[in-house]
């Protein structure tokens, strides 16, 4: 699991890097890396997220982000296995890692 900041969203991340780093270890108790602030849409969208969206669209062909928490599941060779909504869990997530797995 990976973080990525955006305040792409309603402007719910307007804080520095290391604001929300402490926010999300204090609230959530996060434990996995968090990242700089990034865009993940429009002209200055990050590099591994154009990537990541151009490799699995939404079930409606759109590839934009549509808010905050989207997870992706990629392989360790880089290729994107499955894209998940905001409010799917990691919990959920963990169940579909034995079909990746085997």
């Amino acid at each position: 699991m990976l973080g990525f900041p955006c305040n792409q969203f309603g402007a719910q991340e307007p804080k520095s890097n290391v604001e929300i780093l402490e926010f999300a270890t204090s609230k959530y108790d996060v434990t996995f890396p968090m990242f700089s602030k990034i865009d993940v849409n429009g002209e200055q969208t990050a590099p591994l997220y154009a990537l990541l969206k151009d490799a699995k669209a939404h079930d409606d062909g759109s590839s934009d982000i549509k808010w905050n928490f989207e997870k992706f599941l990629v392989y360790g060779d880089g290729v994107v296995q499955k894209r998940y909504g905001t409010q799917v869990t990691p919990e959920q997530i963990a169940k579909d890692l034995p079909e990746f797995l085997t």
